[in-house]
């Protein structure tokens, strides 16, 4: 299971509403900060969310109103000592300009904080036993525009009533038959396996996808999301204009999710100059299940659903 906490869903400029963009995706005891726009340490802390364990960031482009909120962030870090290390994930260009921005920021005798910059390319950036990260194109303004698959990995359950009936003591000999590994039981029998683990459970998969000018090369990776989040800058009424600027319409988007058979379908980085209610009469018609949140509120993805969090 996933937790998403959209923290900034606007568009290029904060409204009344809105912050910029900043979303947190929670895995466990793992926290991923996707963005960080001009206002994301208060939304952390309005969202209950604090700073804590939050020590990576994934930045899908280096735009300023996905960027500048760094600044405010590392230096709060490196005055408080709140961490060691503070690593940041993006395209090149991308983590070029937060070099600047940081030898702005860290001029004034703060304490040092070790930033560990990682220049990411398509394929793996992140994982673990049980989880991992992939980064894929997006095509925006500028180069080294990135989008993110979260995917947890396949489980195989373990049943406990047939490892009972097989003689497997709880213990040990289970740990190593979830690992993969045969064991032996009192009187000899080796007991392997897949006499105890039933059909594999592929995890949940949770598409990120920040600004971008097209979506029909997004297909193949969207394909089966339990989650898309995805930009719906403009509406249909203006389509030029946001192919002009390089961004997709709320039917494009919609379009996306359809064709791409995922569950729940997440709008953000809204324009100022459309309500939700506009973004959702383009967006449901072509693709039912489709949210357009709000800053602070949190969704839970699980295979096949996503369901709103407190």
């Amino acid at each position: 299971m996933f937790e998403i906490v959209f923290l900034g869903t606007s568009a290029s400029a904060p409204s009344v509403e809105r912050g910029l963009p900043a979303t947190m995706v929670i895995y466990r005891d793992q926290r991923f900060l996707v963005d960080c726009g001009e206002g994301t340490q208060r939304q952390l802390l309005r969202s209950g969310l604090g700073f804590k364990r939050l020590d990576k960031v994934l930045l899908t482009h280096g735009h300023l109103d996905h960027i500048l909120g760094l600044g405010g962030l590392v230096s709060t870090f490196a005055r408080w000592e709140a961490i060691d290390r503070f690593t940041i994930y993006g395209g090149h260009w991308a983590l070029e300009r937060v070099r600047d921005l940081m030898n702005v920021v860290l001029r004034g005798g703060e304490p040092a904080l070790d930033i560990n910059y990682v220049e990411i390319a398509p394929g793996p950036i992140w994982s673990d036993e049980t989880m991992s990260i992939s980064a894929f194109p997006v095509a925006h303004r500028g180069p080294g525009c990135f989008g993110f698959v979260f995917q947890e990995r396949t489980r195989r359950p373990f049943l406990a009533e047939k490892a009972e009936a097989l003689g497997v003591p709880a213990g040990p000999e289970r740990r190593r038959l979830v690992e993969g590994q045969a064991v032996e039981v009192a009187g000899g029998r080796i007991v392997y396996p897949d006499e105890v683990l039933g059909e594999p459970i592929p995890g949940p998969k949770l598409v990120y996808v920040g600004d971008a000018g097209r979506v029909d090369n997004l297909l193949e990776v969207a394909a089966g999301a339990d989650a898309l989040i995805i930009e719906a800058t403009y509406l249909e009424v203006e389509a030029e204009l946001a192919a002009q600027f390089g961004h997709i319409t709320a039917a494009q988007a919609a379009g996306l999710a359809s064709e791409a058979g995922v569950q729940c379908l997440f709008l953000v980085h809204i324009s100022r100059r459309y309500s939700e209610r506009m973004v959702l009469a383009e967006a449901t018609p072509i693709f039912a299940n489709t949210i357009v949140p709000r800053d602070l509120d949190q969704y839970r993805i699980l295979r096949g659903h996503c369901e709103a969090g407190e």
